[in-house]
């Protein structure tokens, strides 16, 4: 996937639209949350969630029910969006690793052709794809990263803002407030909410533990209902900040030609979700804003993957999608909500703290998974290793008070394969793999699965990572290094490590 584009192809996708003296495309304004499950909204299905701001934006919209990421973690799902690519074809496939300079993006595609293209919040792509922007205003990586050296013994993320900069939204307003007025806008707004850690006492009403609804692979206690509430808060503060930039937009006078779309980047932070390739890991929420185009309170239970926002972003300018972009415009469901444009989704998991390698398929019914690692044990996040919540299940596994459906983070080794009819099944706890009545079904996803993997070259890496965080504990390890190696320099690394390993008596 690289990035050339011939100078003559440029300036026949742009020509026409400079012929024109005042540009009337629409303002995209595409807005991520930072660890948000795709039904902790009040209008995806959580009532005890305050999001007024989102759920009027739902209502006067269209909120897709199968919207899928193409993996559940924080930076390589960013790079697959941006990049209209899936994360092992980017080459930023594991957390923190940056962007190649090479790889095309669509924001330079919207960029060349005469839209004022920013960022502001949470970055987390790298350092050579910032020029794709006009204005980039990262929010501090210490809302999201653990510190280094004497302070990572902590364990703890330590943010160095304070008040409404937490959240990393505090830019967006601003931002917008900075545009140029003569050309249409995009906006990439990506907040730090409701990210890891949390701080008690952002809402004048914060959440109660009692209105908290935990799935059933966590353990319901006191503790694990207090964690769940402050991150609810963190919600609700997002959602401030998302009627904030509504405000301004009407403000400006620009609502009502400016296209609003909401997802969040992975599942929530919480055991058996973030990371994971079940559908509390990558489904997503998925909230569209066209005034006079779509139908108001309005829905679509067709499959849409993250890869497929890129080439719908360029319809909207009036670009073709580049033929390297994996996805395609999820624009003509907002006319037809029935359509169907992908039969099946596909997901991937790769090094995100702890090493691992699973991949997915997916259709409405029935999802396929395949633990390629399935020697190590499916263990969440550090942070969510640190998390109240689960150092109580650590806790209750010890006292032997543990479910099976709360078990799955510590099995070692897991199954293979599995498989889940997630109509009977939305928790995705029975696997079906070993079932004489779903073998079909098993068999025909696994050939998808495998030859989605051709196609996109999904090759097994020639190292497994080390982990840099310790799996019982969530503490760093010596090998932590931040910033974290890129993908050529880690692999180089790794190589030396092995071979001198093998030397090793």
């Amino acid at each position: 996937m690289y990035r050339f584009i011939s100078i003559c192809s440029l300036i026949s996708l742009i020509a026409p639209l400079l012929s024109h003296a005042k540009d009337n495309r629409p303002n995209i304004v595409f807005i991520i949350a930072d660890d948000l499950a795709w039904d902790d909204l009040g209008c995806t299905g959580n009532p005890k969630v305050r999001t007024p701001n989102l759920d009027r934006l739902a209502k006067g919209g269209m909120s897709f029910t199968n919207a899928f990421l193409t993996i559940s973690s924080c930076s390589p799902s960013r790079a697959s969006i941006i990049t209209s690519t899936y994360p092992h074809q980017t080459d930023a496939e594991q957390l923190h690793w940056p962007l190649p300079p090479d790889r095309l993006t669509f924001v330079e595609l919207l960029k060349a052709s005469g839209y004022w293209t920013v960022a502001a919040g949470k970055w987390h792509l790298g350092n050579f794809v910032k020029d794709r922007f006009n204005e980039v205003r990262e929010a501090d990586v210490s809302g999201f990263q653990l510190p280094t050296g004497q302070a990572a013994k902590e364990g703890k993320i330590t943010q160095k803002v304070i008040g409404d900069a937490r959240s990393g939204c505090d830019q967006w307003v601003p931002i917008l407030k900075a545009r140029p007025k003569n050309k249409p806008l995009f906006a990439w707004l990506a907040a730090l909410d409701p990210h890891r850690d949390y701080d008690e006492g952002i809402l004048d009403k914060p959440h109660k533990p009692e209105n908290v609804r935990l799935p059933p692979y966590v353990a319901d206690t006191l503790k694990s209902r207090k964690d769940y509430a402050l991150y609810y808060d963190e919600i609700t503060r997002l959602d401030r900040f998302v009627g904030n930039v509504i405000e301004e937009l009407h403000e400006q006078n620009i609502f009502e030609n400016t296209f609003i779309l909401f997802i969040s980047d992975n599942g929530r932070p919480f055991p058996r979700d973030k990371t994971t390739l079940y559908d509390s890991g990558i489904k997503t929420p998925f909230i569209i804003h066209w005034p006079k185009h779509v139908k108001p309170n309005s829905k679509s239970d067709s499959l849409v993957s993250s890869i497929d926002i890129a080439p719908a972003f360029l319809e909207l300018a009036g670009l073709s999608t580049p033929t390297i972009f994996e996805g395609q415009s999820f624009l003509p469901i907002l006319q037809s909500p029935k359509l169907m444009i992908n039969k099946f989704i596909f997901a991937e998991r790769n090094w995100h703290d702890y090493e691992d390698r699973v991949r997915a398929v997916r259709n409405k019914n029935f999802k396929y998974i395949r633990n390629f690692y399935n020697d190590l044990p499916n263990t969440p996040p550090a942070d969510v290793v640190r998390s109240i919540s689960y150092r109580e299940m650590i806790l209750l596994r010890k006292e032997g008070k543990l479910t099976n459906a709360q078990k799955n983070t510590f099995v070692k080794p897991r199954e293979i394969e599995e498989l889940y009819n997630i109509k009977k099944d939305p928790f995705e706890l029975d696997n079906l793999a070993s079932s004489s009545k779903h073998q079909k079904q098993l068999k025909k996803l696994r050939l998808t699965l495998s030859r989605w993997q051709a196609d996109t070259n999904d090759k097994p890496p020639p190292f497994r990572t080390l982990d840099e965080f310790g799996r019982k504990d969530g503490q760093a390890l010596p090998v932590r290094e931040r910033p974290r190696p890129d993908k050529a320099e880690m692999t180089k690394r790794l190589r030396a490590y092995y071979e001198n390993k093998t030397k090793t008596p």
